[in-house]
């Protein structure tokens, strides 16, 4: 270093001078916070919300100017703190938008809450009626000790607002703080943004309703917003290129297992099949007793899925809007009469003739249980889980079980099981052939990321192995079943059937929860 220059006028030190003098977002605010008056900062506050409070018809939204925001994650930060979230739990995200190319390059930080939705999903879909809707504001809050922690409602968003704690066994949300609202003060999130990107505003419901359904803008790269008629506001002055995309929306992220519904779905289905064929054919005696052990089995698994088991009694209460609700409902039924259908069998002079109208009345109410937990799938609005591939998913598994039981049943009694094994091995083939198109189809090679393409690339890419397992146990099951199929009667052939069975539609279970496409608000390159 030169003589000439001293300590103090190194490039460094020069350098670090220069930092110190500019003036951040946050420091701003400090700032400016500072330099109020005691008695002017509500005042200053209250320039992010609305001078008067909703009329009728009216509610409180949020108001997002993307151009101010800055994704420093201040609003994070203060929610997370102010609501004493767990330590991976988020009520508020910010995710980033993306397009253009070259002098047109297009990035924008979004920060995201709850849309406080006109028609709420989760609210239409919650079994317990733990969510309610204020008439005053508008605003969609969840009664924390009504929930049962079944999480429906989880899977009914399509914004990804609910989030469920493990630590206290339920769902919680955005309240849009409420409490401060009734006291004139703003959000937490609209409070700690230093550059105020956030504020509160009033809008009209059936306006809202009728520009969500009628191709309103609402978020680039957003979930439609036709589905709950979300009521936040994104304003920006900037030009949106035609590729504007969500940054992370090639991302690869298989969705929850959920193992208790997974056994819950297979078994109950299970049950439902074997009801069936019993019913048909009037199997032998052994049939409706393992359905019937079955069905219990289904039934205990799907309460292990539950945050509040002991609250599962209050599921009755959404009967009028929620799928969820019905299932449950409608599963009690098929457990009384499999129960009474199966105590018929083992009582020594019968029912006075009712077993078969018992035995009818159970596989009736088998499958009307099969098409509600078809139902609560569809009604979710998830491609991956619309009503033909659950359908042919769910729908076969009860009848390949239904065909294997009852065609191992006759071959234990000496009967031909040729057409029994033809039928099976073409319903096998027909969904095999479904699943490898939704695998491999032409859909998987679409130039934009669509749903339908992000769950093929999840099942090639993250989920290969189950998916390999689902396959390969399939073609083997029905290597093994061609025999049967041209007269073999060998009895080991069909245990390792019933095994193989299990193994293929076990993995597709597992399939059908991680690989779905679960529409999200848009978010950051990390998540």
């Amino acid at each position: 270093m030169p003589d000439s220059l001293t300590v103090e006028e190194s490039p460094l030190e020069m350098l670090l001078q220069e930092q110190s003098s500019l003036q951040t977002p946050v420091g701003q605010f400090s700032e400016q916070h500072a330099s109020l008056a005691t008695q002017s900062k509500a005042s200053f506050y209250q320039q992010l919300l609305p001078i008067s409070k909703p009329k009728v018809g009216e509610q409180y939204a949020f108001k997002v100017e993307l151009d101010k925001c800055t994704g420093c994650k201040a609003c994070v930060s203060a929610c997370h703190s102010l609501n004493g979230l767990d330590e991976d739990e988020t009520w508020r995200d910010v995710g980033t938008l993306s397009g253009g190319c070259g002098d047109q390059a297009y990035t924008q930080t979004v920060t995201t809450a709850c849309h406080h939705c006109v028609d709420p999903a989760c609210l239409n879909g919650c079994p317990v009626l733990a969510y309610e809707k204020d008439e005053d504001t508008g605003i969609v809050r969840h009664l924390d000790d009504q929930c049962i922690g079944c999480q429906y409602c989880v899977l009914k968003c399509p914004y990804d607002v609910p989030k469920y704690s493990k630590k206290l066994g339920i769902v919680r949300k955005c309240d849009l703080c409420h409490s401060r609202l009734a006291v004139g003060e703003a959000p937490a999130c609209a409070q700690a943004c230093p550059t105020e990107a956030i504020s509160v505003q009033i809008v009209n419901q059936a306006e809202q309703m009728s520009a969500a359904r009628n191709g309103g803008d609402f978020l680039a790269a957003a979930p439609d917003p036709a589905y709950t008629v979300p009521t936040t506001h994104y304003v920006s002055q900037r030009t949106l290129p035609e590729d504007v995309h969500a940054l992370n929306q090639h991302a690869l992220r298989p969705e929850p297992t959920h193992w208790p519904l997974v056994w819950m779905l297979l078994l109950t289905q299970m049950a439902a099949g074997l009801f069936l064929f019993d019913w048909l054919f009037q199997g032998p005696q052994v049939l409706p007793l393992l359905a019937w052990s079955l069905l219990l089995l289904g039934l205990i698994a799907s309460t292990t899925h539950l945050g509040r088991p002991l609250g599962a009694w209050r599921a009755f209460l959404g009967l009028r809007r929620s799928w969820l609700s019905r299932e449950i409902a409608v599963f009690s039924i098929f457990f009384f009469f499999a129960s009474v259908y199966v105590a018929s069998l083992l009582w020594p002079q019968g029912f006075s003739g009712l077993t078969g109208y018992l035995s009818l009345a159970t596989t009736l109410s088998g499958f009307a249980g099969v098409y509600c937990s078809i139902m609560i799938y569809v009604d979710t609005q998830r491609l991956f889980w619309a009503g033909l591939p659950t359908s042919l998913r769910f729908g076969g598994s009860s009848l390949l079980f239904g065909l294997l039981a009852i065609g191992l049943s006759r071959l234990l009694s000496g009967e031909s099981v040729q057409w029994i094994a033809g039928l099976t091995w073409l319903l096998m083939l027909f969904k095999l052939g479904y699943e490898a198109n939704q695998v491999w189809g032409p859909h998987s090679q679409a130039a934009k990321m669509t749903p339908a393409k992000k769950s093929a690339a999840l099942m090639r890419g993250p989920l290969q192995a189950i998916l390999h397992l689902r396959f390969a146990s399939a073609i083997g099951f029905m290597l093994l079943l061609a025999p049967f199929c041209f007269g073999a009667q060998w009895l080991l052939g069909m245990g390792a059937l019933a095994l193989l069975l299990l193994i293929t539609e076990f993995s597709e279970r597992v399939l059908f929860f991680r690989a779905v496409a679960a529409p999200k608000m848009p978010g950051s390159i990390d998540s």
